[in-house]
């Protein structure tokens, strides 16, 4: 099982220096020292750091002669950086042999995440104003230059990064280098330092050679084609694409490292590991109906009110997933609560790409990001009420099935077959009987499988789907997700 980690941690280590100019060590020692229990050891994290270190030479220079391909290297702006970090990046290799194996690793379980996150929030790091290749350093840029060299180039003896991600926001932040010319640069520095420093990482621990040369072999040559691969892709899209790619790659593996890594903690949190395995196991549900809604939108011509509504059945049936998956009403509603904050921040990112129109087809700008804001919010809310608060959970999933089917078969019907408009507003009679029937129907059908006797589940059915029918009719869309499901909820409430 170990080899199958070695080659995933590769091949995330070349695409990270391909697309962004990061260093191996960013993912490769992570999922070692994490997720690999030769490198547990006293010196696994130093080991991990030697081969990811070996695994940047060639990843670093392949990426780096393919920048220069396309004349993205300014090394008239980068001197005086290569000439300190490869002065210091010794001496940082020495240190981090004495500190040992806990400080290195945490280090580079949180550096890696909050790289990550970096990326996300500002995933073009380019300035309005960037400065020409052939534009030397002033005074100002000499300064930042030997200050950032120096402390990058101890880093990269210390943790092994190669400095890549730090050379990067130098290069742009500081010194005005356009994204991909400061991706190409610090790869370019990232070939001798890594060099440098693998040596120096084995000199000082010959045992890595003696021990691992074979995982080093194949560590180098997995790397090596990915970064090759990935950097030829970098160079034919957008920047900002690169950086979003980058930052959700690395804010996941961060995450996720750091939670393994310090799991003999968090594992005696019941909440927590509940929480978490609650949010796990909608994830693994949510990923194959993307995989398979994917293909639906771009290869064939399904109407977009249809995949609208096939985005939706995903949604509320999610909801079912969390009530199942979690062992406690708690669990579920911070779940619930964990996507919306995150799914919010991310469709912001996102919704300024060309694709993102297309695939969601939004009926006005930011309607999908809002929408899945309060349908979140609204199933946390709904949890809260019926489990918490009247200990109903069956009452909280029959609204929102009730909701869910229904409103899908208000849009199936109304749109092509609506002919007969209610209160001179979108919603037709086709539509709204479609609604009523639809909800009433999954209503009595679950109501009566949970244990309900037939005339009490036809009865509350009934009048629940007559009230989440008029919500529906008297309701704006744009806030529907809300007020439909909360008013069934009241009657199944009232009524059960």
């Amino acid at each position: 099982m170990e080899w199958i980690w070695y080659i995933i941690a590769s091949v995330g280590a070349g695409i990270g220096t391909g697309l962004a100019g990061l260093s191996a060590a960013t993912v490769m020692v992570p999922i070692l020292i994490v997720l690999c229990p030769s490198f547990s050891g006293e010196t696994g994290a130093y080991q991990a750091t030697a081969i990811a270190l070996a695994s940047d030479i060639l990843g670093s220079a392949v990426t780096a002669y393919t920048y220069a391909k396309h004349k993205n290297i300014d090394l008239k702006r980068g001197w005086i950086m290569l000439i300190c970090i490869l002065a210091m990046c010794t001496v940082g290799s020495y240190v981090a042999f004495i500190v040992g194996n806990v400080v290195l690793g945490s280090f580079t379980l949180f550096l890696t995440f909050f790289i990550g996150i970096r990326f996300l929030v500002k995933p073009d790091t380019t300035r309005s104003k960037t400065a020409s290749r052939s534009a030397r350093l002033d005074l100002k840029g000499v300064i930042i230059s030997l200050f950032f060299g120096l402390t990058i180039g101890f880093g990269t003896g210390f943790v092994g990064t190669g400095g890549g991600m730090m050379m990067l926001v130098v290069f742009t932040a500081f010194l005005g280098m356009e994204l991909k010319t400061a991706v190409g640069t610090s790869t370019f520095i990232i070939t001798f330092t890594a060099l440098i420093a693998s040596t120096s990482h084995i000199l000082i621990h010959p045992v890595i050679v003696l021990e691992k040369w074979d995982v080093m072999l194949l560590c180098i040559a997995v790397a090596t084609a990915a970064s090759l691969a990935s950097a030829r892709f970098a160079n034919r899209v957008k920047s900002r694409t690169v950086g979003l790619l980058t930052g959700a790659v690395l804010t996941l593996l961060g995450a996720a490292m750091l939670i393994l890594n310090f799991w003999s903690v968090l594992s005696e949190v019941p909440f927590f590991v509940d929480t978490l395995l609650c949010l796990g196991r909608l994830v693994a549900y949510i990923i194959p109906c993307v995989l398979v809604l994917l293909p639906i939108r771009f290869l064939t011509k399904v109407p977009s009110f249809v995949f609208r509504k096939l985005l939706h059945i995903v949604a509320f049936t999610s909801f079912v997933v969390m009530l199942l998956a979690a062992d406690s009403w708690q669990s579920a509603a911070l779940t619930s609560i964990t996507i919306a904050v995150a799914l919010y921040p991310i469709l912001t990112l996102l919704e300024n790409e060309s694709w993102y129109e297309r695939l969601f087809v939004q009926k006005t700008k930011g309607e999908i990001k809002r929408s899945l804001l309060m349908l979140f919010f609204m199933f946390a809310a709904v949890i809260f009420v019926a489990c918490g608060g009247f200990g109903n959970p069956y009452a909280a999933a029959a609204a929102i099935l009730m909701w869910g089917i229904g409103d899908a078969s208000a849009a199936l019907i109304g749109i092509p077959f609506g002919k007969h408009k209610i209160l001179k507003n979108q919603k037709s009679v086709e539509g709204s009987c479609a609604m009523l029937c639809a909800a009433f129907l999954v209503g009595a059908v679950f109501l009566f499988w949970r244990g309900y006797d037939l005339p009490t589940s036809l009865l509350t059915a009934l009048f629940a789907a007559l009230v989440g029918t008029l919500a529906e009719l008297l309701t704006p869309s744009e806030w529907d997700t809300v007020t439909v499901p909360v008013a069934i909820l009241a009657v199944l409430i009232i009524m059960l």
